[in-house]
């Protein structure tokens, strides 16, 4: 079972649909995670989505996850598929794809 804690680490994996590329969405979604304090990475998929996967502070990456469903996220953002699972510490940093 997963922590509730806002403050317990998490991993957040989240594939974004509609017109989410070629609209500066991965560049936002870097900014948005390295402001939050996360770490983890965003990558273009060939279907035209976008995926993030994310790690850190459960209530960081609620917001992550409350922006990326938000108009202030670029493009146009038709879907968000979110999956929560226990944070593995793979990542040194945040970066894109």
């Amino acid at each position: 079972m997963m922590p509730t804690d806002a403050a317990a680490p998490a991993r957040l994996t989240a594939r974004i649909t509609g017109e989410v590329q070629a609209v500066g969405f991965r560049y936002r979604t870097l900014q948005q995670a390295t402001r939050l304090g996360l770490t983890g990475v965003v990558a273009n998929h060939s279907d035209g989505s976008v995926q993030v996967v994310a790690e850190g502070p459960r209530a960081a990456l609620a917001e992550l996850l409350q922006w990326l469903n938000s108009p202030a996220a670029p493009g146009t953002v038709t879907g968000v598929q979110d999956t929560w699972a226990r944070a593995t510490g793979e990542f040194a940093d945040f970066r894109t794809d």
